[in-house]
């Protein structure tokens, strides 16, 4: 053993999100502090570090990385060895960085810190008014990237030498834009200026910036493109409600809520509730769109900003050019995507100068170009926690460490699902899911999806043995996955699409790969089952290798296929179809809306089609149930124009009345099939909620007894099947699950049964966290194989 006063030598291995956040200068100050000689450098792993000194300082330096972290590092893993035959160098240096095999992760963008705001509105700073400060605890990452290591002349900076004194900062470890690749100043960084739609480039009046002359006409009315750090956005006055109406139609977003951007708390708070939980994700280095329930008491955004829902969603300044366009603002901007609706936001000038110039009055630009796009993310608070219903810019492409038992896992690409899509790459025990991309139905979105993939394969030299993909043979996302497995000579693996929701959630919450079977509850609006057959209200006994169907929703009929996701009151009539016949329905309730709204249509063809199976697939859908209802009370009725909009309005206008209404709930009933499963069905329920509207009984207050009344049915089938199969933890997941209502409503009745309740979290329990459940399936299934086959060897 080595006396404690001899000098030994050691190579240090850092692993995690360990470059570009100020990783290096850390281990040199602390090197320096605890009196060692030796050096650091980036590579294709991570971070090396070669140190000689005694084992007590050795000892308390190694203590002192973790402790003294960057903000924005997260240290994976720490390797140590011994060094042997290295000559001790008379220093410690931090050295150049090296290439290799990629192991190492990718920051994701981070909000502007507290120091680099300051410089930006300080007229003695030479920063001042720079849009494009940043420093070691900030700024752009995985937008500008296009290869690692992450130094500068791998990223979108690379055509910006630094001037003289930019330089000087960036080779001074004690500068905290010591090898900050973005680094830049006036004098050599990117610029901006303002155009209007004819690409004249617009002068500016005296003492006024283009920052203040864009801020300046949205004050007057003007919809003002402007290029951020993922992506280009619309921005305008969120209380001028002609404007909010003129982005709506010329974006061609009819009715989903805009995003809305202040610039502080106190601000949001003047139209919307902000708890702490909220407050904190409002200030994170992620920045993330926050949904908060809207106040209304002091002052209001145009109607047009959220038609029809009770929340509003609100982020903050997260780059310095949105602080200075907010400088001025004592009330919210628009601040929505700058594409058509259900298109990929736009990125290039060039695209912004030709997709944009019919809807926006003038755009914002500059010359940084954005490698990756970013849509922002968004965040719910419900159930006590942080829950992300977006992931995207500020979290992506973070890594998911996976539970034990996956550390030794073959790489594995997992393709996704079609709505919402991401993809996920595994390996090394880690996953990287990446950001959000969109409904691959869309052209422009299935083309950033293919780019987007190729990117992350080399960004992350990924090289997988498998691929995974949904079942469903038309999504693009499982085309796309087969043509990759022949190409390359690949296996293709097969996962159903709820098992993939619940272990997704699994994954992030830790559940080891050997753990007993669990029980998963999956709502969602439908996904291709084990039986070629449409499924989305599913209780299933899961583990990462298997998937077995316990109880589910009724089959109901979707007249017209896909036109049903569309057109509400298709649903409607499916149900109360199956439920009592029509002509029961018509004589019984002939004086509701619904029935005369459906009577207009040509029930008898449809009739026809539920009988003889044409193009009405059968589907155990929670949220076709959903859109059945909403019709039933008069929303959305002839059509949703977008995905979930009448369950959004739905659960908007039954919050209110939720919370009174647990103990009245509507009956249902849960009957044995003949294969042994047992099915929920909704008649009891249909009969009790006509005679509700019948007699006149307010919609919201009828919303509010059908959430309850799916909370207390999951609940009790919930807590009846883990009984039964000797089960104490439930998964929730799916779509359904984002509705606060429902979530509150379910974990908080199985908490109270003493069963353990897991729902996502960091991941989001919508299509866009299938990828992770379609990995780590894929690995859990491999592995199990690869077991069988050594044992058949023995």
């Amino acid at each position: 053993m080595a006396d404690s006063e001899e000098i030994i030598a050691e190579s240090i291995r850092i692993y995690g999100t360990v470059q570009g956040v100020g990783f290096r200068p850390t281990v040199w100050r602390l090197a320096r502090a605890h009196s060692l000689t030796g050096s650091v450098w980036n590579d294709a792993d991570g971070v090396g570090i070669h140190v000689w000194g005694t084992t007590w300082q050795l000892e308390g330096f190694v203590r002192s990385l973790r402790s003294e972290t960057p903000p924005l590092a997260r240290i994976e893993r720490i390797e140590r060895m011994q060094l042997i035959d290295v000559p001790m160098p008379a220093s410690f240096e931090i050295l150049s960085s090296v290439n290799g095999e990629t192991h190492t992760d990718v920051a994701a963008d981070a909000a502007s810190c507290s120091a680099c705001q300051g410089e930006i509105m300080d007229p003695a700073n030479r920063r001042f008014r720079y849009p494009f400060t940043n420093c070691t605890h900030c700024g752009p990452r995985l937008s500008i990237i296009r290869a690692v290591p992450y130094d500068r002349a791998n990223t979108s900076m690379s055509r910006f030498p630094l001037c003289p004194v930019c330089q000087a900062e960036y080779q001074n470890p004690l500068d905290r834009r010591f090898h900050v690749q973005p680094n830049a100043c006036p004098v050599c960084g990117p610029r901006v200026w303002l155009e209007d739609t004819n690409g004249e480039i617009l002068e500016t009046a005296d003492g006024e910036d283009v920052i203040g002359t864009a801020q300046r006409l949205i004050a007057a009315g003007k919809i003002v493109a402007v290029k951020g750090i993922g992506g280009i956005h619309l921005a305008c006055d969120a209380s001028n409600e002609d404007t909010v109406e003129r982005l709506r139609r010329c974006k061609r977003r009819y009715r989903k809520a805009f995003a809305l951007m202040a610039k502080n708390i106190a601000v949001i708070q003047r139209y919307a509730f902000v708890d702490e939980a909220s407050r904190r994700a409002l200030q994170s280095a992620a920045a993330p769109i926050v949904v908060l329930d809207a106040c209304g008491e002091s002052e209001s955004v145009a109607a047009a900003v959220a038609p029809g829902y009770t929340t509003l969603g609100f982020m903050l300044p997260y780059s310095p050019l949105h602080h200075l366009l907010l400088q001025q603002w004592e009330r919210p901007i628009v601040l929505t995507s700058g594409n058509l609706s259900d298109e990929p936001q736009c990125i290039t000038n060039g695209d912004a100068r030709s997709r944009l110039a019919p809807i926006a009055d003038y755009l914002l630009l500059h010359d940084r170009e954005i490698v990756n796009r970013l849509d922002d993310s968004v965040v719910r608070v419900m159930a006590g926690k942080r829950r992300l219903l977006r992931r995207a810019r500020g979290y992506a492409p973070a890594p998911i460490a996976l539970p034990e038992g996956f550390t030794a896992s073959d790489a594995i690409l997992a393709m996704g699902g079609e709505l919402k899509n991401s993809f996920c790459l595994l390996q090394r025990g880690r996953a990287i899911l990446s950001q959000y991309m969109g409904d691959l139905e869309n052209a422009y979105a299935y083309e950033a999806y293919r780019d987007n993939l190729a990117r992350y394969r080399t960004l992350f030299d990924h090289n997988p043995r498998s691929i995974a993909v949904d079942l469903h043979p038309d999504y693009l996302s499982t085309q796309l996955g087969q043509e990759i497995a022949k190409a390359e000579g690949i296996e293709l693996i097969g996962v159903q699409h709820h098992h993939a929701h619940i272990a997704a959630c699994m994954a992030e919450l830790g559940v080891p790969l050997d753990t007993k079977p669990l029980l998963g509850v999956a709502m969602d609006g439908l996904g291709y089952g084990d039986d070629g057959t449409l499924w989305g209200g599913e209780f299933l006994l899961v583990d990462y290798r298997s998937c077995r169907r316990l109880a589910n929703f009724t089959p109901v009929a979707m007249p017209g296929g896909a036109r049903a996701i569309i057109e509400p009151w298709r649903n409607a009539y499916a149900h109360l179809q199956q439920a009592f016949g029509w002509e029961w329905v018509r004589a019984h309730h002939a004086g509701l809306e619904i029935v005369q709204a459906v009577e207009k249509q040509p029930l008898h063809n449809l009739a026809r089609m539920i009988e003889r199976g044409l193009n009405s697939p059968l589907a155990s859908s929670c949220g076709r149930l959903f859109d059945a209802v909403a019709a039933v009370l008069g929303l959305s009725v002839d059509a949703q124009l977008f995905e979930g909009q009448a369950a959004m309005e739905l659960e908007a206008i039954s919050a209110p009345y939720f919370s009174a209404q647990r103990s009245n709930i509507y009956p249902f009933e849960t009957v044995q099939s003949e294969q042994g499963g047992w099915v929920i069905h909704f008649r009891s329920l249909w009969r009790a909620l006509l005679q509700d509207l019948s007699e006149g009984c307010e919609a919201a207050l009828i919303g509010a007894r059908f959430h309850q009344t799916l909370c207390a049915l999951i609940t009790t089938n919930a807590m009846r099947l883990a009984r039964a199969e000797n089960v104490d933890k439930i998964v929730l997941s799916g779509g359904v699950f984002q509705n606060r209502l429902v979530l509150e409503g379910v974990s908080e009745r199985l908490n109270a049964s003493g069963l353990r309740v897991l729902s996502p979290a960091s991941v989001p329990a919508n299509d866009g966290g299938i990828a992770l459940g379609q990995a780590v399936i894929a690995a859990a299934k491999v592995k199990a194989r690869a077991l069988c086959e050594r044992k058949g060897q023995v």
